[in-house]
């Protein structure tokens, strides 16, 4: 089922991953890494390789970690914009992933997605909590919406945004 959202530049929906987005996803968990392969001095092939081989372990590490969870396709338009992965828990929502490919980065997609289950998040009065590394620098938009820091391992931040009438979250 998609849900229509507003947002510019145009129409932002979801809907459930399908077999025939693998090629996207891949090419959205590439454009995440680019920057950090820019500096290896690595081949094409190389590069390839290695992504291929981190995209598929994450995708087995989400599956065994997060059951139940939803994996969508973001759309802008008719066009394939990114991904979505989310776990709803009984005491939080958990954004495993959210990434856009370059072109639909700034330009409000990405608050108006987060807007979304941040505002079913309060509705529910469960936190919602995302990982994120040190050095993203979609940690700023995550601040401006309210997440703050619960928890780091020194690379990733655990972020959490909770309401007044949370209660207290078990951690894991």
């Amino acid at each position: 089922m998609s849900t229509a959202l507003d947002a510019p530049p145009a129409e932002v929906a979801l809907r459930p991953t399908r077999a025939s987005d693998e090629a996207h996803l891949f090419a959205v968990y590439a454009s995440t890494r680019a920057e950090e392969l820019a500096q290896v001095d690595w081949h094409d092939a190389q590069k390839e390789s290695f992504l291929r081989m981190q995209f598929d372990a994450q995708r087995k590490f989400y599956e065994s970690e997060y059951p139940g969870a939803e994996f969508q396709t973001v759309m802008v338009g008719d066009r394939l914009a990114g991904r979505l992965y989310i776990h709803r828990r009984e005491r939080e929502i958990r954004i495993m992933d959210i990434a856009l490919l370059p072109e639909f980065r700034s330009q409000g997609v990405g608050t108006r997605l987060l807007k979304d289950i941040l505002a079913e998040g309060e509705r529910m009065a469960r936190p919602v909590t995302i990982h994120v590394e040190s050095f993203n620098p979609a940690r700023r938009l995550y601040e401006r919406l309210g997440f703050a820091q619960v928890a780091s391992d020194g690379v990733y931040f655990l972020l959490e945004k909770r309401w007044a009438e949370d209660g207290p979250m078990k951690r894991w």
